[in-house]
Parts: structure tokens; sequence; C-alpha cells
């Protein structure tokens, strides 16, 4: 390869990096605009203030369901078709979703309408991050996902800005956002390793083999639950701040909207801690160790957060997102255990699969909060999901510096 050529390639790859973290970008902003927006946009839509909490808990759950399904579609297609195809249908999906939500005056268009949208952002992360690690080389790959997550995630900071112009103006801005991004796509291409396997008899995109293989099996299961415990902190513990605040005596009335933002500058902040961290010690297992521990820290420091302000807890967020600051780490640990004709089906599903389990979290939250309160709720729920997460990262393989051009063996 010449020098010219060398040059050129290092170009593409800087600018796939570059639009990956602004797909990540609009993502994050688009996944949690409901949250932010939750209290005014049904109270607008004539929910009656009694009726915010459970008929937003529903939308949530309807909300995930469609990146639970968007997860497989997308994630399966990616293996099919290529990930560059995934990425611009599921950018277009979610776009339009958005600007109809802006559109919307009553519950139940509103809940299919965020079923919608999840279907749609399901595609973006998954497809973006094996596109980097794909692209980039074994040792460098790490820092490729650490730009995505340092840059992506500050689209919840964006939301929170934006949502103070009006909830609908928020879902107009990010249907906008989406369709800038599509533009940007057109400069990107396919993986290489994609393309090798591309016209081939291998088989490629077949959900099925993750179940077939009992040893597949657990490894894909225990990718799942090392993310369980960081959207219990963000779907439960920060969405329902204003709730939580209550329960803990809170001297101020707490914003959910503002818990979340300063959440994810904390995340975005922890992303590149867990990315640093993984790639100094060269361990990707290391990193999800030190930061599973800090969160269930943090959250012990939230839950013992007895009459603050709402500027101490401020702060408690950003601590507690920072400890979470894992997400992209933990999707590369995903990518990298599974062969090139199924990694975008893992990398797609499991971060979606981490979404929906906020169904099941939010069910069993909500059960538990009936018997022990807000707060013991709350404790039970991060120890039994850090246990489990500690447990399923010491049964996964250290995936630093692995070659990743093979293929899973149907």
């Amino acid at each position: 390869m010449t020098n010219t050529q060398s040059a050129k390639a290092q170009k593409n790859i800087i600018f796939l990096v570059l639009v990956a973290s602004l797909g990540y970008f609009v993502d994050i902003y688009d996944l949690l605009i409901f949250l932010i927006v939750r209290k005014e946009s049904l109270l607008g839509i004539g929910v009656k203030p009694a009726d915010v909490l459970s008929t937003g808990l529903s939308i949530i759950n309807w909300q995930m369901f469609g990146l639970l399904l968007g997860g497989i579609l997308w994630g399966v297609l990616g293996d099919k078709l290529g990930r560059i195809k995934v990425l611009f249908g599921s950018i277009a999906l979610y776009s339009l979703a958005n600007f109809a939500n802006g559109l919307v005056h009553d519950p139940a268009t509103y809940t299919v309408v965020r079923f919608i949208a999840g279907i749609g952002l399901a595609g973006e992360l998954g497809a973006g991050i094996t596109l980097v690690t794909e692209t980039l080389s074994k040792e460098k790959r790490g820092y490729g996902t650490m730009i995505v997550a340092a840059l992506g995630l500050f689209g919840a900071v964006a939301a929170a800005i934006v949502s103070k112009y009006g909830w609908r103006n928020a879902y107009f801005v990010g249907g906008g956002l989406g369709m800038i991004l599509l533009a940007l796509r057109i400069g990107t291409f396919e993986s290489g390793m994609f393309k090798n396997i591309e016209r081939t008899n291998v088989t490629k995109g077949n959900f099925f083999i993750l179940f077939n293989n009992w040893q597949r099996f657990k490894k894909y299961l225990y990718c799942i639950l090392i993310g369980a415990p960081l959207w219990y902190v963000v779907g439960v513990l920060i969405s329902l701040q204003p709730e939580f605040g209550v329960a803990l005596h809170s001297a101020e009335k707490l914003s959910a909207g503002n818990g979340i933002l300063w959440c994810y500058v904390g995340i975005a902040i922890g992303g590149i801690g867990a990315g640093v961290i993984s790639q100094v010690f060269k361990s990707r297992k290391l990193a999800m160790y030190i930061f599973l521990t800090l969160s269930a820290v943090s959250v012990v420091v939230y839950l013992n957060a007895t009459g603050l302000t709402s500027k101490g807890f401020l702060w408690i967020c950003l601590f507690m997102g920072f400890s979470v600051g894992y997400w992209t780490t933990f999707i590369t640990i995903a990518a990298e255990q599974f062969g090139t004709n199924i990694r975008s089906t893992v990398a797609t599903t499991v971060p979606n699969f981490v979404r929906g389990s906020l169904i099941p979290i939010n069910l069993a939250f909500g059960a538990l909060k009936v018997h022990y309160g807000m707060i013991t709720s709350g404790y039970i729920m991060m120890a039994i999901l850090t246990i489990l997460a500690l447990f399923s990262v010491s049964q996964l393989k250290e995936t630093f510096g692995k070659d990743l051009d093979y293929v899973e063996v149907s």
C-alpha cells in the first residue's frame, strides 16, 4: 500500500468513527427524549396528573419492546445484507417516527409511535460498533469505540437542552438530526470482514444459532446480563427521580430531565475512563469489574441521600452516570465474542435486549415497591443485577486484541 493509499484509508477510518459517533449522538437523543419530556408531554395531551406515572411506564415498556424486536430485525439484516444498509434503514425509520411524535394528541397514538421509534432506534448502535470493531486494528479498536461513547452520549445533553423549548419541538429536532445523519452516511463504507464472507456459502445472520449450542447461548446471555445494571440506573433510578425525591424527603422538587442530563455527562466521561482502562491494562474484563463495583457504590450513595437539595442530587447523578459509563465497552465485548457471520446480530441485539430488560426490571421493581417501598426496592434490584453482572463477566473470556476475522459454525 502506497503512502497516498494509506493516508486515504486512515481518513476513511477517521470519518467512519466520526459518523458512528454522531449516529450514537442522535440515537441517544431520540432514545431518551421521552424520559426527559415524560411529564410535560403527557400532561400536554390531557393525561391526568395521577395517571402520568403509570401511563409513562406503559409507553416506556412499549418503546423498549420495540427495541427488542428491532434489535433482532436489524441485527439479522446487518449480517445478511451488510452493516451500512442497516444504518440507513434504522435512521430513516426512527427519524420519521420522531416527526410523528411531535404531532400526537392522545396516549394511544403516543404509545404506537414510540413503539415504532423503538424499532428504528434498535439498529444504530450495534451496526456502528460492529463497523468500528471490524475496521480498526485489534490493538486500537477500543479507542474507536471509546470515541463513539464520548461523543455520542452527549446526545442526552442536547436532548435535555432542546426539551426546554417545548416537547413537540424536541421531537421535531430529533427527526431533523436523523435526516442530517442520513446524508452523512453516504460517505461511509462497508466492513472488509463482511465483504470477505458476503458472497460465500457461510450462514449469515441466523439468530437461532445463538441458541442451538449451550456454550454459545451462555456466552450470549452473559453479554446481556453485564449491561443490565446500567439500564436499571438510567431507566428507573434516574428517570423516576421525582418519585425517589419524595421518598428521600428531598428539600426541593427534583427534575428527571436535569438528572438524565447530568447522568449522561457522567456516562460520557465514564465511557472515556472505561475505554482507557481497557486499553492501558489490555483487559476489557478489568474495566467491567471496576465500573460494576463503582456503580453499586454510587447507588448506595443515591439511596442514602436523604434531604439533599436538587443541586446535590445532580452531583450524585453525575457520579452515577460516570460509574455506569461502560456501555460501549460492554457492547465491544459482545461484538468481540462472536464470529463475523453473527457479529452484527449480537452487537445489535445485546444492547437492545439490555434496554428491553427494563420491562421485567420495571415489573419487578413495581412488585417490590408494593411491599418494601421505593428505597428498599431500589437496593434489592441493584444488588440482584450487580451480582448477576459480576458473575457473567467472570464467565466470559478476555477479548482484548482478539482476531475477529472468523465465522461461527452453525
